[in-house]
């Protein structure tokens, strides 16, 4: 797998109901993060497609979302996240992956780039975002990505572009630190965009912080599709994680998912919320 394609890539077994991509060696008769608790296998049973198939019946819809660069997929797909483009002074950095790449969505990327590089790196909060990141690397230069070392068993192919972190942050760029907010998973992270898109700085957190559908109140959970809410040691190590981060805007993983000014004060807030809740 370490020299594969993008034409093979975009050929190998995709899941359905989660969009993670695997080796054809991997491809056995279920999942294994849809098999996993915080997940679910499809009503259907086990079904698979490929990133080709994908990227023939959707397309990959570029939307400023307060200020950041998003990529999703339309008609939604699998779990339905988005991904970020994040401006640097070396080159974008891809926050999050799609289960599939288009030729279009990478042409479109490149026009972006200007004197800024191209995308310089991807990095990914947790394995149900993993999707094709391989095949996203491949299609964009054969870019590193930062993944959580405490997450690298869940990543099931070999490739010289993986790169493991480690402790509580990373530096990324001079601008963007990658920090461990485990619970959803144990490697779970965020991105920490100290300086941008406006003053006071973003957290991107993946699913390790959750915006409400009211955007005021945040969650929580070890998993969201079947309600598995996390406990008070979980809690308490994620709040500790959390509370030396500087940001007044959080983008979460999920279109229409912001919390723009107050941010960490609502974060705080919803801790606040969920240990009263704990408590009945």
């Amino acid at each position: 797998m370490t020299h594969i394609n993008r034409p093979q890539l975009s050929k190998v077994p995709v899941c359905v109901t989660c969009g993670t991509q695997y080796p054809e060696a991997e491809r056995m008769e279920g999942c294994p993060i849809c098999q996993d608790e915080r997940q679910y296998v499809g009503w259907g049973g086990q079904r698979w497609t490929s990133s080709a198939e994908v990227a023939a019946g959707h397309e990959i819809r570029f939307e400023d979302a307060v200020g950041v660069m998003t990529l999703q997929l339309s008609p939604r797909f699998a779990i339905g996240q988005r991904a970020f483009l994040i401006p640097q002074a070396g080159g974008m950095v891809m926050w999050e992956c799609l289960p599939t790449v288009t030729d279009a969505a990478v042409g479109r990327i490149a026009g972006m780039a200007g004197d800024g590089g191209g995308v310089q790196a991807i990095a990914i909060s947790h394995p149900h975002f993993y999707s094709a990141m391989l095949e996203w690397s491949v299609a964009l230069g054969g870019v590193p990505i930062y993944l959580h070392e405490a997450d690298e068993d869940w990543v099931s192919f070999d490739s010289p572009y993986l790169r493991f972190w480690d402790g509580d942050r990373f530096p990324l760029t001079d601008a963007i630190d990658l920090v461990h907010l485990p619970g959803h998973f144990e490697g779970s992270s965020g991105l920490l965009w100290k300086n941008g898109p406006r003053p006071g700085g973003s957290l991107f957190p993946g699913d390790a912080i959750q915006i409400g559908m009211d955007r005021r109140i945040a969650s929580f959970m070890y998993s969201y599709p079947n309600a598995i809410p996390l406990g008070r040691r979980s809690l308490a190590r994620l709040k500790a994680k959390v509370d030396p981060l500087a940001f007044a805007d959080l983008y979460g993983s999920f279109e229409g998912k912001e919390m723009i000014g107050d941010a960490k004060e609502r974060v705080e807030a919803s801790f606040a919320r969920y240990e009263a809740a704990l408590e009945g």
